[in-house]
């Protein structure tokens, strides 16, 4: 329940008890969803498919779930689908309801209350599927269990069907199937990546369990099923890296009633990657668990290297010294986590911290004892990198001393800014000192600064601070950023510009030198990523010129979108069919006629990859109701279609009767041998978004025959008239690609491919000024995957960086040779 004051019906002198509306759970929830979620944003969007995937995985780690599948479907919607026991269906004493409705719609109801059902869950609110209810177009539940198959829709979390058999099965677990509301949302298209980075890490921390990942938009398939674990995290964050020691550290120790999971590598390189979780939720800020194995780390090696002689006279390693190479997970599963919020990103516990390093201490120390080669390979790194530490620090007072990384000392060749307020300051990092140039009378002096770069910068992933601070382009932009570098002298609150904008050519130089500034920003400056500094400027693509009025465009398929835009201006359609003329359309109406008809086109992709044409999914509409199918139902050799959940179930129990029995339900890609004896359904999520379209296509006077035949089935029904242009039309499937010929007519389209092809006022205008140009925000979505694809293509192994290549070469759209 949420209480808030209601200021928009009374005057602002009346405050009494009218004034305050008491919202219901499910309202409470659409009016302020970020309390919820975080926030509205992709981030948001993605934290509704953990919440789901969330409730399979505690059903696997309770040891009921084997296998999860999760696909993104082509209308918007995603699919959840598990093995394990099945949401409960029976009777809810305390409220006279379904406990399937209760978990769906009910706010803080669920089985993790209490550990009797889950001794150890990521779920532990009750707010998690029942908030991505409430923020859902619509949700259908599928549950199998008990030998029957119950359903449920559900519509902005409201009961939209009660709880129906829908016959018999063989098999058991939950299918969720949930579309985001695009009115709760900023954007609800789902990222492969982000999901799969997700499920990923599922699958390696809970070892045998399998996870696939399906995308119906592009045929994406991937399965994540990892026998080893978190090693098997390890090995493969560590692949194509050369590690200092063969053998993976792993031990696995349960303390009161806490399981402490962990492994670890080091490798040759001199960055940091450790990932924390708690509970099978990545606790991307860390928290207790992490703090315990970081400080037990440094105590139990400093102690058996002691122990051993290895320090001798050598000054002791610090924490920060052992970072450098290691990669590891630790993954901790306790009955009652603390989380700070219910996004669920940083661990309280404040006995898990003791807990860990007490296991820590015990287990590491006992390997050390037992592999005394490795624990020399680790402690002879972390000197090393001590020694190397001291090095970089005289590096530094030597570098200064010379005035090079002093802000006081800014670098000649920085163009800086008046301005001295930080969060309006930008500095552009350019290619060349041409462009450079260019960009130097193109900016506002006010608040922009340009530092131009010099050829191709140091590559830092094979390079150590010390060698970084001789190479005169890094000590440049060092000194500018105003940050200092290295892990004892870095702080990101004396960075000097608010926004760091690497602009650089559309060619293949320009990408090699934006890789490899992102990697100096991934290995030695993350916070300025993680905290949202660094940009990508994003040069036009073409400028299109028609009646000497000139635009920039960012990418082919803006193009074409503005092709139909240009084509529709100043065009008339009119209508011709049995000798009768209609009134035309043009202006707004014929443009948003356009916008459906390229929804249109996107229903044909969608059907396509489902086996049916559009032309035979419209022939299918019911006569009276308008509506088109959402089941394809195939029973003995016949195919049925159904147009609503009503129907379906009507037909279920009409056959059911007939055959004097309950019949088996198969769904799509269920791996079973199919018999007679059993129904299939297939369900067309996309049925209701085309009858949507199609209605307001008929609103025009249409009629949805005529997208493919024409008018009254005239061939020549339509005419576009653009003012000396007249092109006959045979249907309305015809109509995008002739008013994309309209567009074309006259227009001039140059494509850029560098920075140096643009003046000073045309960089400006597209690239540089704030309230015309696009910016990209670098983020680290998986950092897995980021680190893993900065070894490649910066790292040591370069028979790794050809496969890479090789296997990727026919993804590239824009070639430079």
């Amino acid at each position: 329940m949420m209480v808030e004051e209601n200021s928009t019906t009374h005057d602002r002198g009346t405050y009494d008890s009218t004034s305050i509306k008491v919202l219901g759970g499910i309202e409470a929830v659409r009016k302020r969803p970020a309390m919820y979620i975080g926030d509205t944003t992709a981030k948001g969007l993605h934290h509704l498919v953990e919440e789901v995937v969330c409730n399979s995985v505690d059903e696997a780690v309770a040891g009921f779930c084997e296998s999860i599948q999760v696909k993104i479907n082509i209308d918007g919607s995603l699919t959840v689908l598990d093995d394990g026991r099945g949401i409960p269906v029976d009777l809810h004493k305390e409220t006279n309801k379904s406990a399937l409705e209760v978990v769906m719609t009910m706010l803080h109801a669920g089985g993790k209350f209490e550990h009797k059902s889950y001794k150890i869950s990521g779920g532990l609110h009750g707010v998690g599927v029942s908030v991505v209810n409430a923020l859902s177009e619509w949700m259908e539940v599928e549950v199998k269990r008990d030998g029957h198959v119950y359903f449920q829709r559900y519509e902005k979390g409201e009961v939209r069907s009660p709880v129906e058999i829908r016959g018999v099965t063989k098999k058991r677990g939950t299918r969720v199937i949930f579309k985001p509301d695009s009115g709760i949302f900023e954007e609800v298209e789902f990222c492969f990546e982000t999901i799969a980075k997700r499920l990923r890490e599922y699958a390696f921390l809970n070892k045998g369990i399998k996870i696939t990942l399906t995308d119906e938009r592009t045929d994406k398939n991937e399965t994540y099923w990892y026998e080893g674990g978190i090693k098997a995290f390890v090995k493969e964050l560590n692949e194509g890296k050369e590690v200092a020691h063969k053998d993976i550290i792993y031990f696995e120790k349960e303390s009161r009633g806490t399981i402490v999971e962990v492994a670890m590598q080091y490798n040759d390189g001199y960055s940091e990657n450790v990932y924390s979780f708690a509970n099978n939720i990545n606790t991307i800020e860390g928290g207790t668990h992490l703090s315990g194995f970081r400080a037990a780390l440094t105590r139990t090696l400093n102690g058996y290297a002691k122990s051993k002689g290895i320090l001798n006279e050598e000054k002791a390693p610090l924490g920060d010294d052992y970072k450098e190479g290691l990669t590891a997970v630790i993954s901790i599963k306790l009955p009652d986590p603390q989380f700070e919020g219910q996004t669920k990103t940083k661990l309280g516990n404040r006995d898990v911290q003791s807990l860990v390093e007490a296991v820590i201490n015990e287990q590491l120390g006992t390997y050390c004892e037992e592999t005394p080669s490795t624990a020399k390979a680790i402690i002879n790194k972390g000197i090393d990198a001590a020694r190397a530490r001291e090095a970089a620090r005289k590096a530094r007072d030597l570098t200064r001393r010379k005035g090079a990384l002093g802000s006081s000392n800014l670098p000649g060749k920085l163009a800086d800014c008046s301005s001295r307020d930080f969060e309006t300051s930008e500095l552009f990092l350019v290619e060349g000192i041409s462009a450079g140039g260019t960009a130097k009378q193109g900016r506002d002096r006010t608040f922009q600064a340009i530092l131009p770069l010099k050829g191709v910068i140091l590559n830092v992933e094979k390079a150590r601070i010390d060698k970084m601070l001789s190479n005169e382009e890094i000590r440049t932009l060092i000194s500018a950023l105003g940050t200092g570098i290295g892990t004892d002298e870095f702080n990101v609150s004396n960075l000097r510009y608010a926004k760091i904008i690497i602009m650089t050519d559309a060619d293949i130089d320009g990408a090699h030198i934006r890789t490899l500034l992102l990697t100096f920003f991934f290995r030695q400056m993350i916070d300025l990523i993680e905290k949202g500094h660094i940009y990508i400027a994003q040069p036009p693509l073409y400028k299109v010129t028609k009646n000497k009025r000139q635009e920039y465009i960012y990418d082919d398929r803006e193009l074409q979108k503005k092709l139909i835009v240009l084509g529709g201006e100043g065009t008339i359609m009119e209508f011709h069919g049995n000798g009768k003329k209609k009134e035309g359309l043009n202006n707004s109406k014929l443009t948003r006629l356009l916008h459906l008809l390229v929804q249109m086109e996107e229903y044909i992709k969608i059907l396509r990859k489902k086996g049916v044409s559009l032309d035979k999914f419209l022939g299918l509409r019911h006569k009276k109701q308008g509506n088109f199918p959402l089941y394809k139902v195939s029973y003995k050799g016949d195919v049925f279609h159904i147009y609503s959940e009503e129907e379906l179930e009507t037909f279920i129990k009409e056959k059911q009767k007939a055959e004097g029995r309950e019949l088996e339900i198969l769904e799509e890609g269920d791996a079973v041998e199919r018999s007679e004896g059993m129904i299939e359904v297939v369900e067309y999520h996309e049925s209701r978004e085309i009858e949507k379209t199609v209605r307001e296509i008929e609103a025009y006077g249409f009629s949805a025959d005529e997208y493919f035949v024409g008018h009254n089935g005239d061939k020549s029904g339509y005419k576009l008239i653009s003012e000396d242009t007249e092109i006959s039309v045979h249907s309305l499937s015809e109509i995008l690609s002739k008013i994309r010929e309209i567009g074309r007519k006259g227009l001039e389209i140059q494509r850029y491919k560098g920075l140096g092809e643009m003046n000073a006022e045309e960089l400006a205008v597209t690239t540089m000024n704030v309230d015309t140009r696009t910016l990209l925000k670098v983020k680290v979505e998986d950092a897995a995957k980021a680190d893993s694809i900065f070894s490649t293509l910066a790292g040591k192994d370069v028979q790794r960086r050809k496969e890479f290549i090789e296997k990727h070469a026919l993804e590239v759209r824009n070639l430079d040779i």
